[in-house]
């Protein structure tokens, strides 16, 4: 069994974390703050270690912020454009998931010395990421936020730039939301226009999610920042504008998928013939695979570019069903011209889905057209 994820906050990390605070701040209660900070650490998860780390640097820290705030700005490590893979503390200062708890700090305490904050944000989030704390920021003062964010976006560090783009994320997974950018995302598109060519994969995935956030709320939108982004981009923009309209291209979008130069779904049960859709067992077990597979063949006369997706119809404990769409291929097919695809889908136990026996479907999904569906037992 893999590592549980809440145990990335340890007694280690707390040790160390403490160390470096003691040796930028001799006043430092060591001892108490390990004390405080690792209490019954194993009956907490993650966000709840965080929170109690966060409590303890509360508690012996100095009274006065701004000391405070210097005090774990100097206890961070000097390089600060490391791969976040490999951000791992050591006897040079601290980076890595103890970061977080700091970066909390800052925005407990912090909104009165707003400037000075989003300062420490920004340095913190290149050890780490702010991207959860600078949320605190949005919310209270959106304009004194915009105008930190739109210097982080052209910043020669790429922790920096993606910080612009993924702390002001409205919806923002395990981050609280942003109800006001929720209401007009508008304000932030100057900085997502500034970011969609940026030389980092890393910083043009935050993009892309951040429009796919836009998309939940304003498909409009979303469908005219495609319209004016996408023809002229390079490969890259196009690529990061594809991923950022997933979830409409899932829904069949009739604009997205013009802006995108996808074959319209209208008609598409006529333009487009499903010859084939088989799986290899209706009666898999839990553990193993769903494999299936599909023959395309072309009935246009013009080329189609396709979306191809599959849907799986989860069954949940009270019997209902719940749909989850995955992503398949993306294709071009000449008129007349058939397409063979095979895939396998894997129904071993993951931490984020529970799977029960019983009744499944799973259905083939095409620019948002659902084809054909299957029924399948999923066995214990």
């Amino acid at each position: 069994m893999p590592e549980p994820f809440k145990n990335l906050f340890n007694r280690p990390l707390i040790d160390a974390l403490g160390k470096h605070l003691k040796k930028r701040y001799p006043a430092f209660d060591k001892a108490g703050f390990i004390r405080m900070a690792s209490r019954r650490l194993e009956d907490l998860e993650l966000k709840q270690r965080s929170m109690q780390i966060t409590d303890a640097l509360e508690r012996y820290l100095p009274e006065d912020f701004l000391q405070a705030r210097d005090i774990l700005l100097a206890a961070l490590h000097p390089q600060d454009d490391v791969d976040l893979r490999e951000l791992k503390m050591d006897e040079q200062g601290v980076r890595g998931w103890a970061v977080m708890p700091m970066a909390d700090y800052i925005a407990r305490r912090g909104l009165d010395h707003f400037d000075a904050s989003m300062e420490a944000l920004r340095q913190m989030t290149c050890r780490f990421t702010a991207e959860f704390a600078v949320r605190h920021f949005i919310r209270a003062d959106l304009p004194a936020a915009l105008r930190h964010i739109r210097r982080w976006a052209k910043s020669p560090n790429y922790h920096v730039r993606r910080l612009a783009s993924e702390g002001s994320r409205p919806r923002l997974p395990w981050g609280q939301q942003l109800p006001e950018l929720i209401a007009d995302p508008r304000p932030m598109l100057p900085v997502l226009t500034i970011l969609r060519d940026d030389p980092s994969d890393y910083v043009r995935r935050s993009v892309a999610n951040h429009l796919n956030d836009i998309a939940k709320d304003h498909p409009q939108l979303l469908t005219e920042v495609v319209q004016e982004w996408y023809a002229d981009g390079s490969a890259e923009r196009q690529r990061m504008l594809r991923h950022a309209c997933r979830t409409l291209i899932k829904k069949g979008d009739a604009g997205i998928l013009s802006a995108l130069g996808y074959t319209s779904a209208k008609n598409l049960h006529k333009t487009l013939h499903l010859q084939q859709f088989a799986i290899e067992h209706d009666r898999p077990r839990i553990g193993e695979h769903l494999a299936m597979n599909i023959v395309l063949r072309s009935n246009h006369h013009k080329p189609q570019t396709l979306v191809v997706d599959y849907a799986i119809y989860f069954r949940r404990a009270n019997g209902e069903f719940s749909t989850k769409v995955f992503k398949w291929k993306n294709c071009r097919l000449l008129p007349g011209e058939s397409l063979v695809l095979a895939k396998r889908h894997s129904l071993k136990k993951i931490t984020t889905r529970v799977y029960y026996p019983g009744a499944h479907k799973v259905a083939v999904q095409i620019n948002g057209v659902l084809m054909q569906t299957i029924n399948f037992d999923l066995c214990e």
